[in-house]
């Protein structure tokens, strides 16, 4: 691991181990900031066929464990692909329930919101890259052609040879 993702990794899961945290205090508060996206998106949830629980609170705090958990083990460096794609999927939501800038009624409360907004929008772009990082070694698709590449050169060798066996094998048959 290269000094820049030491650094990097636990800089970038502190957020949300520390708003996860306060909102694991708070979450009665954070609920009822929640409560308007998650009357919309637990029926979807539902209809998908994904048990999800109804209780603003209770997804709150399974929001914040989710953060807590990854933001831990991108700081570590465990699973960093893994854990920064969890931590972009669940700042979706937490940025459409916590900074609903368009719903404000005065401008400087408009414009906090709307720059907490974009902030979380650019983390999730960081996340998004560190969950294609793949630390300098080939990813999955690299490999994937790479493989097939291979079976298809070692398929056309085996072929060559196969048709070389039987030439010879008619060869001394004649």
């Amino acid at each position: 691991m290269t000094l820049s993702r030491l650094i990097a990794r636990p800089m970038l899961s502190s957020i949300f181990v520390v708003g996860a945290v306060t909102a694991l205090k708070n979450s009665a508060g954070t609920a009822a900031k929640a409560e308007p996206v998650t009357s919309r998106l637990v029926p979807v949830l539902k209809k998908a066929g994904i048990p999800v629980p109804e209780d603003p609170q209770t997804l709150v705090r399974i929001n914040a464990g989710v953060q807590i958990g990854a933001g831990l083990a991108l700081a570590t460096g465990r699973a960093p692909r893994i854990s920064s794609a969890v931590l972009a999927a669940s700042l979706i939501p937490t940025t459409a329930a916590g900074h609903r800038y368009w719903e404000a009624d005065d401008d400087a409360t408009k414009a906090q919101q709307r720059l907490h907004f974009f902030k979380n929008v650019s983390i999730i772009g960081g996340l998004i890259i560190a969950a294609g990082d793949t630390e300098g070694r080939p990813g999955v698709v690299w490999r994937t052609r790479h493989a097939a590449k291979d079976a298809r050169r070692e398929a056309r060798r085996l072929a060559h040879d196969a048709r070389r066996e039987a030439r010879l094998a008619a060869a001394r048959v004649h």
